[in-house]
């Protein structure tokens, strides 16, 4: 039995040793949470709370960890799809945790995240504790966001799906598949690893074949997202590696990386990008990750095979990863030589 109260024993052994513990996971269903339109409903409204949705991931800590703790959950080819750890950053003040001081925030900033909406809505950030006892994180069963600062909103967030205290941040990645993961607790040296079951919405009816599809075209465009951020954040260090070099090479590799990665791109955590300043000229690296982003999201609305519209975003957006691709590729092995 996976029920927490009956891995009691396990915990106790697992305290006496000075080893974290992770209690077996059930299973989890992939079921979308609050897709209705949003209504403000007022606080006085009676209501009551549904179970956590996504899969509950339990731990106990048998004292306080002075360095990290990481949740890392892989999938059946190692993969890690989704990592959590107490380093991760932290919007602070929050509205869910201190929502007069928020008012305050937005009293001040009008545009900043959540001032948009009732501050009633937004849930807790997720934060991995290094506290001693008994801790719960909910993984929402989405891969990792594209880029880490995605974890701390940076403009207005919007509505959808509003439920007082229980509207989650979106980030635009994929769900995991589902399939057998392993959740893996990593803390002051020990790793303690538990098996969990992604399962669909059991409403669901949609052919394997589909559900592949869905799953494969989703993930190309996913992957080839992160690797696309990935080459922006090197471009930008390569840009400022070699700004204060001199030579022709030197000139000529900071003309394309101010094509391929412009310093004063911003990056926006809704999955979208913006250029300040200047109206957008050509792709760089960021905005085919934004490209990439958006095509996955598409398809991520329902369990249906994807459509020929949003296979053909695909096509539109791989073609425009492989060659920013074998741009930022050239770039590379040309500065290999300075």
């Amino acid at each position: 039995d996976v029920t927490p109260l009956r891995q009691t024993a396990a915990v106790k052994e697992s305290a006496s040793a000075g080893r974290a513990y992770l209690f077996a996971p059930g299973p989890a269903l992939r079921v979308r949470f609050g897709t209705n339109d949003p209504t403000p409903w007022p606080p006085e409204l009676p209501s009551g709370d549904n179970p956590p949705a996504g899969g509950v991931l339990d731990y106990f800590l048998p004292a306080n960890v002075s360095g990290e703790v990481l949740i890392e959950i892989v999938d059946a080819s190692g993969k890690v799809a989704r990592h959590y750890s107490s380093l991760d950053p932290i919007m602070s003040p929050h509205p869910a945790t201190d929502r007069e001081a928020y008012e305050t925030t937005c009293r001040q900033q009008p545009t900043a995240p959540f001032c948009g909406v009732p501050l009633y809505w937004p849930a807790p950030q997720d934060q991995v504790a290094t506290t001693g006892g008994t801790h719960r994180l909910v993984w929402d069963m989405h891969m990792d966001p594209v880029a880490r600062e995605d974890l701390v909103p940076s403009g207005n967030v919007g509505a959808t799906g509003a439920v007082p205290g229980r509207t989650y941040p979106s980030y635009n990645v994929p769900w995991a598949p589902p399939g057998q993961y392993t959740v893996r607790l990593s803390a002051n040296g020990h790793v303690h690893e538990q098996q969990l079951t992604v399962m669909l919405d059991p409403r669901v009816v949609i052919a394997p074949a589909d559900l592949k599809r869905l799953n494969d075209l989703s993930m190309e465009m996913y992957d080839a997202a992160v690797a696309s951020h990935q080459a922006f954040t090197e471009a930008r260090v390569l840009s400022a590696r070699i700004a204060q070099l001199n030579g022709a090479l030197a000139d000529s590799l900071r003309s394309e990386l101010a094509v391929l990665a412009p310093a004063n791109q911003q990056r926006n955590a809704g999955g979208g990008f913006r250029r300040f300043g200047a109206s957008q000229a050509a792709p760089n690296l960021e905005t085919v990750s934004g490209l990439l982003q958006s095509a996955a999201s598409a398809m991520q609305t329902a369990d249906v095979a994807p459509t020929e519209r949003q296979i053909a975003a695909c096509d539109a957006a791989r073609a425009q990863y492989e060659s920013i691709m074998r741009r930022w590729q050239a770039v590379q092995k040309r500065a290999a030589s300075l």
